[in-house]
């Protein structure tokens, strides 16, 4: 990734991000950062920061611990990987280090050892990681994932240790994608009429999701602030999850943060049916659905399973919601863009390969549009 000045580069997502060193109360450094919009803005945060304060500056929280003998070893896989995940607590979502720090203390840190950065390779990986012998099974999905993590790990060490650039090849691996479900026209059918019956705000959040493509962790916190009702709009601004907590990893706690990505963040526009759903329930009470606090996702799940097992309709996962929305869009000839921007993804192609789904009646009035070309060919068309 291109950089421009003193640890400054353009992020993936638009923002502009400063890097500086802290130096800890054990007399070692991690790196924080600063973000801005602009390169410049950057500059004038990194330029406050002198370089006296970045070097005295001693935090109370220290980086995961490490043997003193790797802070003088660059070069060697666990220090980078320890300094990597410290830089990913300061400048991710928690929810997204834990995940990182789960791969990496569960399959990578034990079987790497002291590895050299240099000495890294798919054939290292697969004998000291993939082993057959191995009590862990090792899926297409998690061996993607754990190489997915060792080449952020590699890239770090090449743009802030001076290593050299390496990268495993994740073609190697057949990336098997879960199979996307769609709930079908007949069963949409089924379901609306029931959530209408005797409404309430758990059947009105599904309707909701339904009707707007909601992430499951972006309904359960979604604020009645969040609803302009005049303007006709929600404001998609966090989401909320179960992760586990850092001090005590056998515990886990609900936490609300900032939306998957930054361009999740978003504003969708609200159907005058969908405003009267909203002010059926409409109520005192912080949040649309979980009432003063935040509706825990697993419970929301059961929610809706229960609602599919009310109708004899199979069970789907909540997610069937989000990709059944953006099915019906396509199906009635919303552009891609525009859905793109609702579902709040950074680029069409994610819209287009995750979650446009077309349904077999969508299909067959596709191909019925050719019954009349090749009906001109036989004789039998209109000029």
């Amino acid at each position: 990734m291109p950089k421009y000045g003193r640890n400054i580069r353009k992020r993936a997502d638009g923002r502009w991000e400063g890097r500086y060193k802290v130096v800890q109360g054990n007399n070692s450094y991690k790196y924080r950062s600063v973000y801005g919009k602009t390169c410049r803005e950057v500059r004038e945060k990194m330029n406050a920061i002198t370089e006296q304060e970045s070097q005295s500056v001693v935090e109370k929280e220290t980086v995961p611990e490490i043997n003193r003998a790797y802070l003088e070893m660059p070069d060697d896989f666990t220090f980078v990987s320890v300094m990597w995940l410290a830089a990913v607590r300061e400048t991710r979502k928690y929810s997204t280090y834990i995940k990182y720090r789960g791969i990496y203390e569960k399959h990578i840190k034990d079987q790497t050892g002291s590895v050299l950065i240099r000495d890294i390779s798919y054939a290292l990986v697969n004998e000291k990681i993939f082993r057959t012998d191995s009590e862990v099974q090792y899926s297409q999905n998690l061996k993607h994932s754990i190489i997915a993590v060792i080449n952020q790990i590699l890239k770090y060490a090449a743009d802030y240790y001076n290593q050299p650039k390496i990268k495993l090849n994740n073609k190697l691996i057949q990336y098997n994608r879960k199979k996307i479900e769609i709930i079908n026209h007949t069963e949409q059918a089924l379901l609306i009429r029931y959530l209408h019956q005797e409404m309430n705000a758990s059947k009105a959040g599904i309707l909701l999701c339904i009707f707007t493509g909601l992430r499951l962790g972006e309904i359960c916190s979604l604020k009645w602030d969040d609803i302009d009702f005049e303007q006709m709009l929600i404001h998609v601004r966090r989401t909320v999850q179960r992760v586990a907590i850092d001090s005590d990893r056998s515990r886990t706690a609900l936490i609300i943060t900032e939306p998957k990505s930054a361009f999740s963040i978003r504003e969708i526009p609200i159907s005058t049916g969908t405003m009267q759903i909203l002010n059926q329930i409409r109520r005192d009470g912080e949040y649309v659905v979980g009432g003063k606090e935040p509706l825990e996702p697993r419970t929301y799940q059961n929610h809706f399973k229960r609602y599919l097992n009310a109708i004899a309709v199979k069970e789907y996962n909540f997610h069937a919601l989000r990709h059944t929305f953006a099915t019906n869009c396509i199906d009635h000839d919303m552009d891609i863009k525009s859905l793109s921007e609702i579902l709040g993804h950074a680029n069409i192609q994610i819209t287009l390969n995750k979650y446009v789904h077309p349904t077999m009646d969508a299909k067959r009035r596709q191909l019925a549009v050719l019954d009349s070309v090749y009906g001109q060919f036989c004789g039998n068309g209109t000029d």
